[in-house]
């Protein structure tokens, strides 16, 4: 059974969707009703869930780490996904992106490599992102640095938006850097150079792969 629940942390609404102590999904919303609701979207088909009566220790940790990562907090993210609720590679793909750090980006393609799988699968998981904001799905891109898309679109305004998150999170860090298991990841300033010189008032479709 998975037990859910929604609090406030600061200015933002979250969701935490456990099984025991072990992480199943989480979700953020402008109102507790948003939170619920997007975070119903992010438990996986066919799990039985409950809201809970009250806060376990476990979701307090984790309401209170999506509060620090959402206000900016460059702590790397501690976590431990479910096995039996968070099937792979959902759940490769989800701990080798939650590991980007502020200031850079990874492409679909090296987080598939990371991660084992394809990259259109990750693809997919950045554009349905159950964990929120855990996994910081703007800063994937695709393989020539473009944006892609951001929350399933790839609108002019969503491409915009992404850009403005990326644009927040600029360190004017200069070389790419692997990380530990293999994930390439690039300076956030590369993505935005080539934004600039492209343009993503058009919303025109970038390479994903």
């Amino acid at each position: 059974m998975v037990s859910t629940w929604v609090d406030k942390v600061d200015r933002w609404w979250f969701g935490v969707a456990m099984h025991g102590e072990l992480l199943v999904a989480t979700a953020i919303g402008s109102s507790a009703e948003d939170a619920a609701s997007s975070l119903e979207r992010c438990i996986p088909r066919g799990l039985e869930r409950q809201r809970a009566g009250e806060a376990t220790s476990g979701m307090s940790q984790v309401l209170a780490m999506l509060g620090r990562l959402e206000a900016g907090s460059e702590e790397p993210p501690r976590f431990q996904l479910c096995p039996d609720c968070v099937p792979q590679p959902l759940a490769s793909v989800l701990a080798v992106a939650a590991r980007i750090p502020r200031g850079y980006v990874a492409s679909y393609g090296a987080i598939a490599i990371a991660a084992g799988t394809e990259a259109r699968v990750v693809g997919h998981v950045m554009a349905t992102n159950p964990l929120y904001p855990i996994v910081a799905c703007h800063r994937v891109v695709g393989s020539d640095r473009g944006l892609v898309g951001y929350s399933g679109r790839q609108t002019g305004a969503a491409l915009r938006a992404k850009l403005e998150r990326l644009r927040a999170e600029a360190h004017g860090f200069e070389e790419p850097r692997t990380l530990s298991g293999g994930l390439d990841i690039t300076p956030v300033e590369r993505v935005l150079e080539k934004a600039f010189k492209e343009g993503v008032e058009t919303g025109a479709q970038l390479s994903l792969w």
